[in-house]
């Protein structure tokens, strides 16, 4: 027999407890089942609370996984390298972070039809991403320019390799990765900004 209580009978939670029950139910499920597989339903039911709670809270599975996915890139882990080093040690981290973050994965590709999903893309740019440049370039004014690059060329092949799954981009090792891209984010650290 089951000991727990039915939906019905359990207490009220404060909201901001259930908030973070339903998130906290929302990033294991989505990294287990990935952003497709994984339903409101088994969410609310790991989390101990109604659907129409989650639906309340969030409006749909789209705004949960935007309220759910806080990516850290651990941007503080990379070391700060001279030119010829820099943009490779900046590839295998991101390849690292593709490959090690399932939620990451389902946010980018959510995205690009979900509001609330690229505003969270946008705040890890300003956030991680641009300071992190600027950190490794040494070049604080151009900071935003040379992170948009940057960002162009990592979110293009990982939505290339991790999302549309392009055979022959996923095909690719990872020496093969850091060679083809190290150069052009290299570039996009230490070039001149064009006038």
């Amino acid at each position: 027999m089951n000991d727990e209580p039915s939906p019905a009978t359990r207490k009220p939670r404060r909201s901001d407890a259930t908030r973070a029950l339903i998130l906290s139910a929302a990033r294991e499920r989505f990294a287990a089942d990935g952003y497709d597989r994984a339903t409101i339903r088994a969410i609310a039911d790991d989390a101990g609370v109604d659907p129409a709670l989650v639906m309340r809270y969030y409006g749909n599975k789209a705004g949960l996984l935007a309220a759910a996915a806080d990516p850290d890139l651990r941007m503080l882990s990379i070391p700060t390298s001279p030119r010829g080093a820099a943009g490779e040690a900046l590839v295998q981290h991101f390849l690292e972070r593709w490959e090690d973050d399932d939620i990451l994965q389902a946010l980018l590709r959510t995205a690009a039809t979900n509001d609330n999903a690229a505003e969270r893309m946008r705040l890890v740019f300003v956030k991680q991403i641009a300071p992190m440049v600027a950190r490794l370039s040494g070049d604080a004014k151009n900071a935003s320019y040379r992170a948009g690059l940057v960002a162009s060329q990592i979110m293009g092949f990982a939505l290339c390799r991790y999302i549309l799954r392009l055979p022959p981009v996923v095909a690719m090792r990872r020496p093969e990765i850091i060679k083809s891209l190290a150069p052009t984010i290299e570039g996009y650290l230490f070039g001149t900004r064009p006038v």
